[in-house]
């Protein structure tokens, strides 16, 4: 058995971004994820409005450092051009809270 070809190793910034937090729910076209460590931490919300608003793809990013909640819309379509945007989909499809 290949053990190594089986881990899903973190590739990039947004990788490790999603691995860090809870996937509360999802929808196709809206996301919402939630993080202890944005619970009053308004630098690191100002670093994920940053960090994910830099994707075109994404139509709206909501953060609340009161809640610890990043809620993200997007139009599926659009979002799952881009590769990298279309495998953290995935991702949050196969992880989400049922």
């Amino acid at each position: 058995m290949n053990f190594m070809g089986s881990l899903q190793i973190p590739t990039n910034k947004l990788d490790l971004f999603i691995r860090s937090v809870e996937i509360a729910s999802y929808l196709p076209g809206r996301i919402r994820l939630r993080s202890q460590k944005l619970r009053g931490n308004l630098e690191l919300e100002r670093q994920v409005q940053r960090e994910l608003r830099a994707f075109p793809e994404l139509t709206r990013v909501e953060t609340s450092i009161v809640t610890g909640s990043i809620l993200i819309h997007y139009e599926p379509e659009t979002l799952r051009r881009n590769p990298d945007l279309r495998k953290v989909e995935e991702y949050i499809m196969a992880h989400a809270r049922r």
